[in-house]
């Protein structure tokens, strides 16, 4: 593993602009650019497709590269983000989602809904939480939770925990990974690698969403 993720450092080294807009950039960029990538891709719809997994073990390794970024500081902000937006799914769906289904009198629609209600009664609370490390997942269950009418609190306290076990969880994986000797002096290149990687599947995912529509 280690000597793949260094026969990519010169791939890495030719995207000089990643590193230094991305990386090198002062905290509150790096702060701002984390909130509204985790709070966009958990808490919009249209942006399922992003995948925040890599970004978030690649912010880690930032904040373990930068003596002025501060690790506390990046995961209550991670932590916040991805807590707001699926928030804001949630909302979503209960107050816009459901009275829109509710309007069509289609059989088919009132089975589907009838099943969700069921599911989220059931399963609900282990299903927002578990669904946050599943990309494409974590962002459609929350608004599918709003519209089946899951009881607030409930979603509430599991958006809360499921915030934490993975932003939280994931990015103090990536700064804890930073400490290796092996990885810590290119840590900078490892987490553009990643960010990279990132913007690639990204773009992959999208153009897959699209011809499946």
């Amino acid at each position: 593993m280690i000597a793949l993720i260094h026969s990519s450092i010169p791939l890495i080294s030719i995207s000089e602009w990643t590193k230094s807009i991305l990386i090198d950039s002062s905290p509150l960029w790096i702060y701002s650019i984390l909130f509204l990538f985790v709070f966009i891709e958990t808490g919009i719809l249209i942006a399922f497709f992003l995948p925040g997994d890599s970004v978030l073990f690649a912010a880690g390794l930032i904040a373990a590269a930068r003596e002025d970024t501060s690790i506390f500081i990046l995961v209550t902000i991670i932590f916040i983000a991805a807590f707001l937006g699926d928030q804001l799914g949630f909302v979503l769906g209960r107050h816009y989602g459901r009275p829109y289904l509710d309007k069509r009198q289609s059989p088919r629609i009132k089975k589907m809904i009838t099943r969700a209600e069921k599911f989220y009664e059931k399963y609900g609370y282990s299903a927002i939480i578990l669904a946050r490390f599943y990309p494409w997942i974590r962002t459609i269950v929350p608004p599918v939770a709003g519209i089946s009418r899951m009881n607030y609190y409930k979603f509430l306290s599991a958006n809360a925990l499921g915030a934490f076990l993975w932003g939280v969880g994931i990015t103090s994986l990536g700064y804890g990974a930073a400490s290796i000797p092996a990885l810590k002096e290119s840590s900078r290149y490892i987490a553009a690698f990643f960010i990279l990687l990132t913007i690639a599947l990204s773009i992959r995912n999208y153009f897959k969403s699209k011809r499946a529509l």
